[in-house]
């Protein structure tokens, strides 16, 4: 019953947002209960695509087939959007010409004992634009993870090139999917927290994560090994290269210390989280050198040379949003 009634209130909240030309896609990957009754209740306002139980990525590929509209917004089943999220993206989107992929908005963070904060801060983004056109998306990825699911809205034709989310990752597809994304071009992005993130109760996906160390530094591994295949030996990404190997070091580290914690050898839960406290101590030096990618932004719909705005002719989109299971 508590699903049932997290997922309605998730339906809810998008159905009641200021931007009206939306679809509403719900993939229900495999649920046990009686969670379709519910769904039925809403009618014609919703579509509903179940599917047997394939993963999130399988479940978001599936509402971004489904999709009709130009932009794609993913929605997770137990976590909220401000009432203007869509509506601001859309119009910021619409300012901007072809080449920008992606608008993210920044993310309320919300955790069970711990204080919350935001994606931005967390990831150490400080625009100094309320809204403002983003340049070196990749460089900033390269580096760290930057909620993105929950706060993106993205072109659909540049999902359906580049693949959607890669269905053979089990963890770290939504670090995977806006790396690769942000190879296409620039993005967007606005300041103000539009989305509100919870932390899943106790047997949620991102739980089971962090309690699989060993294979979610193995999906991260693969992860950014395929992006350095896709960036191959380009003079434009050397910079990118360089940031891409020294964190695919850091991460072959990280697996070594979990499958190290993991032996049955005296202390060596302890050694290994003296190295991973060293490591981040190396990691907490390193983003305040000049070395670590910062932000780069102008404001949208300027040109940094010309002054010229960044505008085409096209029709007025519409909004698909996938909520999972």
């Amino acid at each position: 019953m508590l699903f049932r009634s997290v997922i309605c209130r998730t339906i809810d909240n998008v159905l009641a947002q200021t931007y009206r030309e939306i679809e509403v896609i719900v993939v229900d990957d495999g649920s046990t209960d009686d969670t379709q009754s519910e769904l039925r209740k809403y009618g014609g306002r919703i579509r509903v695509i179940a599917q047997p139980n394939s993963g999130p990525s399988a479940a978001r590929n599936r509402g971004i087939e489904a999709a009709r509209g130009e932009f794609i917004a993913l929605q997770d089943s137990d976590d909220l959007w401000m009432a203007t999220k869509l509506e601001r993206q859309v119009g910021l989107l619409e300012r901007t010409d072809r080449s920008v992929v992606c608008c993210l908005c920044n993310a309320v963070l919300r955790y069970t004992g711990r204080p919350e904060t935001t994606a931005f801060r967390g990831a150490w983004l400080f625009p100094t634009y309320d809204e403002g056109l983003w340049t070196n998306v990749a460089e900033v990825f390269a580096t760290r993870f930057v909620w993105f699911c929950q706060t993106s809205m993205i072109r659909r034709d540049v999902l359906e090139r580049i693949g959607g989310f890669d269905e053979t990752l089990k963890y770290q597809e939504d670090y995977d999917l806006p790396l690769r994304l942000a190879l296409e071009g620039p993005w967007v992005f606005i300041r103000e927290p539009l989305t509100i993130w919870q932390q899943g109760a106790p047997g949620s996906w991102s739980e089971k994560a962090l309690s699989e160390a060993v294979h979610l530094k193995e999906c991260e591994i693969r992860m950014r090994n395929k992006i350095l295949a896709i960036v191959g030996n380009a003079d434009k990404h050397r910079r990118l290269r360089k940031l891409l190997n020294r964190e695919l070091s850091r991460n072959r580290r990280e697996l070594w210390r979990a499958e190290f914690a993991h032996k049955k050898r005296p202390a060596a839960a302890a050694v290994a989280e003296i190295l991973a406290r060293f490591d981040r101590y190396c990691w907490g030096v390193y983003r305040r050198l000049p070395c670590y990618p910062r932000l780069e932004a102008r404001a949208v719909g300027t040109d940094s040379k010309r002054g010229d705005r960044l505008m085409d002719d096209r029709t007025a989109p519409s909004t698909t949003v996938e909520t999972g299971d």
